[in-house]
């Protein structure tokens, strides 16, 4: 799969690792200021460059219309941006193992059409 003119590539991966990670300092303080104990939910939460996955699979999936991909066609997206950005190479692998019991974890749903 080559990478699709439609889907421009983001700014560099440091900025986008910078914005997920205000992205998830919000959320911890959300969930800090909702009284929640740190320890039952930190661990269900996704790594700064798993949430930069998400993101930039997300942004495929709304370049796609919308449409939720497949099995095949999330495996072959995921494997795009570590192609793209090779850093992000062990995050994406981890979204693609076997570890589906974070609730925010794609690849739980991603049997959907």
């Amino acid at each position: 799969m080559t990478h699709d003119e439609n889907t421009p590539r983001r700014a560099s991966l440091e900025l986008l690792r910078a914005e997920a990670a205000d992205e998830l300092s919000v959320l911890v303080d959300e969930r800090l200021h909702g009284g929640e104990d740190p320890w039952d939910f930190m661990e269900d939460l996704p790594t700064v460059d798993e949430l930069v996955v998400l993101t930039l699979r997300a942004e495929n999936i709304a370049a796609n219309g919308g449409v939720r991909p497949s099995q095949a066609r999330h495996y072959r997206v995921l494997r795009q941006i570590a192609l793209d950005y090779p850093p992000l190479t062990k995050a994406v692998w981890r979204l693609l193992g076997e570890e589906k019991h974070r609730r925010w974890d794609a690849s739980a749903h991603a049997d959907a059409s």
